[in-house]
């Protein structure tokens, strides 16, 4: 068995019998346009046509990104996890690509003695995803309840060799899946996990200053660390290749990639180095390059980047660049204001239906310095200008973005989504208190209107009404 690491959580795995491409993220450009890789890929999405499957474990555009799916051969199959919802199979297949969806953990034969099997991050168990998220919107009666995560592992083998992917699974959710792999399979000869943290924070905290940026960057890095070292602990395995959330932000946000929860590759691999056996070997490769999981052969040794090249490349190339919805017009205010009140509806079933309350009010900023004020208890909606956070003795969040986006957002999934937004890194975000509220953001995700926002009207009538 051969892996070849690409970019980010891209993999190519090959068997005597059948290769295997694992989440292609292969292009810049994920999160509407503000993540980008480094080195630049030195390949085309197109340069692996030959492949027999592609493994897409969950929807984030790291993983599954329509922009390198759209250039690869449509008769490849993608094989993904049986989630409860289609929303994955649905995106595949309007690519044009066939979907195979795979029951929780069953083998699929691959070809000669190669099989697959792709477990859900909460093994189908979705009151573990509502213990650690604090919610419970899972339907424990669902006749087919499925997963409710949007994170799959899978386990890849050709008979002989045994690869472990686990992909974004949230260790706190996935450890006892983890077990049952671990138990089923015995030795596990290459484990890729992730490291490093694919998030907004804290880079995208607006109320934290320059010294404490650095410092939560640290202490999180430290945190994903940790994490990692739990794979590696439970799995055990001969062969481990730390990868996935490898970004770097590009266009307006470039200067925030000094705060990401990235590390180097060459600090993470020292750390691993230090704080495992050494029966479990760590490996770093470069873009491109492969091992040979039976004999440990590499196909180049590991060489880090130059961090001066890095940042000369952030600033002279990535730094340019711009993102996919400041083409757009700008919205106006008008605009805007229609879609609130059906997204509100929307927000509010999602709320009701999770069982989610709380005192804390979202400030969203639209155009013309005026924020949108959403309570998060049921009791409605309001504009307001000149925005006083100290009028809000229960808490508040505010999210400061551009209103192209917003009106992107508000318009539904089919144009943005909330949570890639905040990934992205695209929303400011500063709150009072400075606790992060899963529910809040949970619930946001369904304040949108289903449907295009209108084109200019009535405008200078609305900003008046604004102010009442």
């Amino acid at each position: 068995m051969n892996v070849t690491y690409l970019e980010s959580a891209a993999i190519l795995v090959e068997t005597d019998d059948v290769e295997v491409l694992c989440d292609p993220w292969l292009l810049d450009g994920a999160y509407y346009g503000s993540w980008a890789h480094y080195p630049p890929p030195p390949f085309e999405p197109e340069d692996f046509d030959h492949v027999d499957y592609i493994y897409v474990s969950h929807v984030h555009p790291d993983h599954f990104h329509p922009p390198t799916l759209e250039r690869m051969d449509e008769d490849i199959p993608v094989l993904i996890h049986d989630y409860r919802w289609d929303y994955l199979r649905d995106a595949v297949e309007e690519l044009g690509f066939e979907a195979i969806e795979l029951p929780n953990g069953e083998p699929f034969h691959l070809g000669g003695d190669s099989e697959i099997a792709i477990h859900a991050a909460d093994g189908c168990d979705p009151e573990l995803c509502g213990n650690f998220f604090g919610c419970t919107w899972y339907d424990q009666d669902a006749d087919s309840p499925g997963s409710t995560q949007v994170d799959s592992m899978a386990v890849i083998t050709d008979g002989d060799e045994v690869l472990v992917d686990t992909n974004d699974c949230p260790y706190t959710i996935a450890e006892p899946t983890c077990e049952r792999i671990k138990a089923e399979y015995g030795d596990i000869d290459m484990l890729c996990h992730q490291y490093s943290a694919a998030q907004f924070y804290p880079q995208s905290v607006t109320n934290y200053d320059h010294d404490h940026k650095v410092a939560e960057r640290d202490r999180v890095i430290r945190e994903k660390y940790e994490l990692a070292l739990n794979f590696i602990d439970l799995f055990d395995p001969t062969y481990y290749l730390p990868f996935a959330g490898e970004y770097v932000l590009a266009g307006k946000l470039a200067e925030l990639d000094q705060y990401t929860a990235n590390p180097p590759r060459s600090e993470a691999k020292a750390f691993f180095d230090a704080n495992t056996p050494e029966r479990n070997e760590c490996v770093f490769l470069n873009s491109g390059e492969h091992i040979d999981v039976t004999t440990g052969d590499r196909s180049a040794p590991f060489e880090p980047a130059d961090p001066e090249e890095k940042q000369r490349y952030i600033e002279e190339v990535l730094a340019e660049r711009s993102f996919t919805y400041e083409s757009d017009p700008m919205p106006t205010m008008g605009q805007l204001r229609e879609a609130v009140p059906v997204a509100y509806e929307h927000m509010e079933a999602k709320r009701e239906r999770i069982g989610y309350e709380t005192d804390t009010t979202v400030l969203i900023s639209l155009v013309d310095d005026v924020y949108l004020e959403l309570s998060m208890d049921g009791s409605g909606f309001d504009y307001v200008r000149d925005l006083d956070t100290d009028e809000y003795d229960d808490g508040w969040v505010r999210m400061d973005l551009d209103p192209r986006l917003v009106a992107r957002l508000l318009e539904g999934p089919h144009s943005a989504y909330w949570a890639d937004a905040k990934i992205g890194s695209h929303i400011g975000i500063s709150k009072e208190p400075d606790i992060y509220e899963r529910g809040l953001f949970n619930t946001l995700g369904s304040f949108h209107s289903d449907g295009a926002v209108s084109r200019p009207h009535a405008d200078k009538q609305a900003v008046a009404e604004s102010d009442d």
